[in-house]
């Protein structure tokens, strides 16, 4: 497998997605953000029958991979999905 910087990341950030999406919380939050097509602000909770601090724990892990981007705007946080990064990562997954 040749790597491309334009379609697959490096071996630790791949790494590192897998442990961030290695718990059916993550998951959740990334397959909302997916379905919800835009960034997400304060919902995240409601999806989830998890504490706010549980929440954002998750979040902080998913955020970490890079596979997450959050935005702080006062009190409140939105969050995104790095679509691009997704695609590399995906792009990984299907050339091992």
């Amino acid at each position: 497998m040749t790597e491309n910087n334009d379609t697959f990341i490096d071996a630790e950030r791949f790494a590192a997605i897998c442990r961030a999406m290695g718990h059916p919380a993550r998951v959740r939050i990334v397959s909302h953000l997916l379905e919800n097509n835009i960034c997400v602000c304060g919902r995240i909770v409601e999806i989830l029958p998890l504490a706010q601090s549980t929440v954002s724990q998750h979040l902080k892990i998913l955020k970490q991979s890079g596979l997450v981007t959050g935005i702080v705007d006062g009190p409140r946080s939105c969050y995104c999905i790095d679509r691009d990064l997704l695609k590399r990562f995906k792009n990984m997954v299907e050339a091992l």
